[in-house]
């Protein structure tokens, strides 16, 4: 109801409406995707699961997340999960990616995700993992 009332005619003449509405349009679409939630499970033997759940305006075959990498602190990729097409319907949509091996070494990881547009997202999401017994 607001919406209408700013944007009416009253208040805005045609063209600056048209252009707020271009500018917004832009805002919303799809851009570079994000990790939204990881959840790990870890046993002591080091074999992690990740289930991640990622957003993205997917735009369909030019422009979608084909998806996402698990790395360390020092950049080193320990897996890689890929999508073969758009998520469109699906919003914001969870992957799961089984028996990822983790080095004595970490325990912290960076997952982010990737679309076919721009790469690898700058947008990262970092998370401490626990090891339980099985």
């Amino acid at each position: 109801m607001i919406y209408r009332i700013f944007f009416s005619s009253v208040f805005f003449p045609r063209a600056i409406r048209l252009f707020c509405l271009l500018c917004f349009s832009a805002s919303v679409s799809a851009g570079k995707p994000l990790v939204e939630a990881v959840v790990a499970e870890c046993n002591q033997q080091r074999i992690c699961k990740f289930e991640v759940t990622i957003r993205h305006a997917d735009e369909g075959w030019a422009h979608f997340v084909n998806g996402f990498e698990i790395f360390s602190l020092q950049g080193e990729r320990l897996a890689h999960e890929a999508f073969a097409g758009p998520h469109m319907r699906e919003q914001s949509f969870t992957r799961t990616l089984r028996k990822v091996s983790i080095p004595p070494a970490v325990d912290t990881v960076i997952i982010r995700a990737h679309d076919i547009k721009h790469g690898e997202s700058d947008r990262k999401y970092v998370m401490k993992l626990k090891f339980i017994p099985d």
